[in-house]
């Protein structure tokens, strides 16, 4: 066989070969398990970026608001809870895993509004410049967290539809990859609303029960 003819074969075959891996999905199912792993690790940061605000946070509401012991013991275990758990890629295929992670978080953020919603009794938090300074980087943190989380969900979700979808379903469970866990959505709407607390506005008055 002339050296032409046989790299005219060597290329047949390796165009032949990337049509098949193309057409049965596997480049497709590795190109959105990176895309996932890219917005997990996106996920994690900005989950790590608003546990590393929280201790501050916490000094400085102690500092003006101690008789809060329980709202800020309850943000303190919530973190603690949240950090034990090893956000590893593994996790990514462990759906009790990934659902305790999602818990935890949950639990972390509920605690810290219920912190937040308590400095509007102290005047002299409320305008304390650190914890000004804190609340806006925390409300920045939780806007950069829903962001995270809307382009993971969406890239699982993809990933999702091709490895139930054929000929790539086929490839899938040649390879191994299975249906990966996701955010649950049911809440997805209350959690894209970060925490805030209006420093400005009084509570509204009480109103006057109709005279019988």
């Amino acid at each position: 066989m002339s050296r032409r003819l046989l790299t005219a074969t060597m290329i047949f075959t390796t165009l032949a070969f990337t049509s098949m891996l193309s057409g049965c999905g596997y480049n497709t199912l590795q190109q959105q398990d990176e895309q996932i792993k890219a917005n997990w690790s996106d996920v994690v940061n900005q989950y790590q970026r608003r546990a590393d605000l929280i201790p501050n946070l916490v000094n400085t509401v102690k500092g003006y608001a101690q008789q809060e012991k329980s709202v800020l013991v309850d943000v303190t275990q919530a973190r603690a809870r949240a950090g034990s758990i090893q956000a590893t890629p593994a996790l990514l295929n462990d759906p009790k895993a990934f659902h305790k992670f999602e818990q935890a978080q949950g639990q972390l953020t509920g605690a810290l509004s219920r912190l937040l919603v308590v400095s509007e009794r102290y005047p002299d938090l409320k305008s304390n410049q650190n914890f000004l300074d804190l609340q806006a980087q925390l409300e920045g943190t939780e806007n950069r967290i829903t962001v995270a989380r809307h382009r993971y969900i969406n890239a699982v979700a993809a990933y999702n539809v091709t490895i139930r979808s054929f000929p790539s379903n086929l490839t899938a469970k040649a390879m191994g990859y299975t249906v990966k866990p996701n955010f649950s959505v049911q809440n997805e709407q209350q959690i894209s609303k970060p925490p805030t607390v209006d420093f400005g506005a009084p509570a509204p008055a009480p109103t006057a029960a109709p005279a019988q």
